[in-house]
Formats: C-alpha cells, structure tokens, sequence
C-alpha cells in the first residue's frame, strides 16, 4: 500500500497547527476537506490517527507515523541531493531543546560543526523534561532531554552536565532572606520560573525546604537570558545555570543563596537509529562536541 502525500500532508498539518480549521488555512484548503484526507488516511491504514480534542494530538499509531514520515522526508530530501550532485544543500534538522541550553552552551559548543555541515535549524525550544515527548510525537527528529532511557527506535547519548546555583540580587536577599533561605521566607519570595513546566526550583525547593508547588509566589520569564535578567534585577529568585552566571557572581550582581548545594543536571541527545547519513553524522558530532563546554555526567 502507497501512502497518499495529500493525506499525509493534511494529517501533518492537523498535527502541527492543533486543529482541523488551522490546518486548513495552512495548506489553503477548507477544513471539510482535511477531514476528508486524514479520514481517507484514516480508512487505508485501519487506524485512528489523530485525537480530535483541543488542540488535536497524534493517537499511538499517529505517533509511529509522524516519525515514519520525518525520516522518510529526510532520506528523500539525501537521496535528491546525491541524485542531483548536491552535495552542498542544506540539511534540515527540526530538534527540541531546552532554553537553558539554547541559551549557553549550544551554539558555542556546535557553531562549528552546524556550519561545516550546512545545517538549517527548525527549532523548538521547549523544558528539558518535555523535550523527549516532541521527539516521540514525530515532531523532531532530535532533542536534548533529561531522560537517559531511549524510546523505542532511538538512541540516547550524554552530553554531559548542566550545573544550576540558586541566586538572586543582594536587594532580593537583603528584602527576604536576611537570616538566610529558611522556609518561612521562602513563603513569601517570588520565583522566577520559565514556564508553569519549569520544575527547577520548584523541585529543589520541596527537597530542601519542604515547599510544595503554589506555596509561594511565582513569575513566568521564558528564556534563558530574559529570566536571568529578571532574577539580576530584582524580581524574584531562581536556579540559574552557571555558564551564564559568568562573572555576576564574583562582582556581587548576584549572590548564591545556596552555595553548597549546586544542581547538576545531565543532559542526552535522543536521536533516532535509522536516519539520513548526514545527519547520522550531524549526531555524531554533537555527541563529541557537547562534553567539551558541558561537565562531563557523574557516573552513578
């Protein structure tokens, strides 16, 4: 059985945008006929594919094929490029990251070889705990995760540790904790997270301090230097990774308020096992550059 590239299209489609209306409008059809399609793809597969909730999400075998569909795209896309003596065109690499690592180490660490490899990026940048759940839904074909277990099909190497401090500004501590972080203040001290699927802080706090999520106040601050710079300037308190910190701590900009418990947290890159050699080769390098900013993972 062939698969149609018109239902495909739309089933994709459904999937990325959340909703039959938004795919519509993306692939300039009306939304009867990208139900249609997927109905169709739907009825030659003898599956359901899509779960039509708000926004829309992949069913199990939507999700097996979300991910045939990625890597068939790109070994056609190699394939095209052997064929046409184009050795030289980009290669697409659609990855979820975490903010933190968008906003440190990745770029100093792949510049190199994102450039040598002619790599066009498409990426999603998304908590490190979440990470994995894109690539398993077909809508990466690479993320850097916390999870050290590959799913099925897929590789996970480490890359090595991210080590957090929890800061804030000496207004901050002055304000708050004059006495030190004990848990009574910390009651009434802002955080600065990213998202509300930031589990940082929050974590380390109920580990040292006994405080559950919502016992305190928080402030939502996506990226990695924007939140940092809400933690500098006063706002609240939270873990900052250290590449970033830099020389803010040593010229008193910030002040660890937890200097003897630093957080390390190791980080994977998930890939797949059967895809495109040049990206196959793209992994490769990202495993052999990563450890060379990022501390090496402790072993257990």
């Amino acid at each position: 059985m062939n698969l149609d590239p018109k239902q495909t299209e739309a089933f994709r489609a459904v999937i990325k945008t959340g909703s039959f209306e938004q795919a519509a409008l993306r692939l300039h059809l009306t939304p009867p006929a990208i139900s249609q399609r997927v109905r169709a793809l739907e009825s030659a597969l003898g599956n359901a594919l899509v779960v039509r909730s708000r926004p829309c999400r992949p069913t199990e075998i939507g999700q097996r094929l979300l991910q045939y569909l990625k890597r068939a795209t790109l070994l056609e896309a190699d394939l095209m490029a052997d064929l046409a003596e184009r050795s030289d065109a980009p290669l697409v690499v659609v990855a979820a990251l975490n903010a933190d690592s968008l906003g440190t180490w990745f770029f100093p660490a792949l510049a190199d070889v994102l450039i040598k490899e002619r790599v066009l990026l498409d990426l999603t940048v998304e908590d490190q705990d979440h990470t994995y759940s894109l690539l398993e839904t077909g809508l990466a074909i690479g993320c850097i995760s916390t999870e050290p277990q590959p799913m099925r099909g897929c590789t996970a190497s480490p890359l090595g540790s991210m080590r957090y401090r929890l800061v804030a500004s000496a207004a901050f501590r002055q304000q708050y904790f004059p006495n030190g972080l004990n848990r009574n203040a910390a009651r009434k001290a802002p955080v600065v997270a990213y998202t509300n699927k930031d589990r940082l802080t929050s974590s380390f706090l109920l580990r040292r301090l006994g405080l559950p999520e919502g016992a305190y106040p928080c402030h939502y601050v996506p990226g990695a230097e924007p939140r940092f710079n809400a933690i500098r300037y006063g706002l609240g308190y939270g873990m900052v990774p250290q590449p970033l910190l830099q020389d803010a701590l040593a010229e008193g900009i910030v002040v660890d308020l937890a200097a003897d418990a630093p957080l390390d947290i190791s980080l994977y890159w998930h890939t797949w096992k059967v895809q495109s050699p040049r990206m196959e080769s793209l992994s490769r390098q990202i495993i052999d550059a990563a450890p060379k900013i990022l501390a090496r993972p402790e072993k257990a």
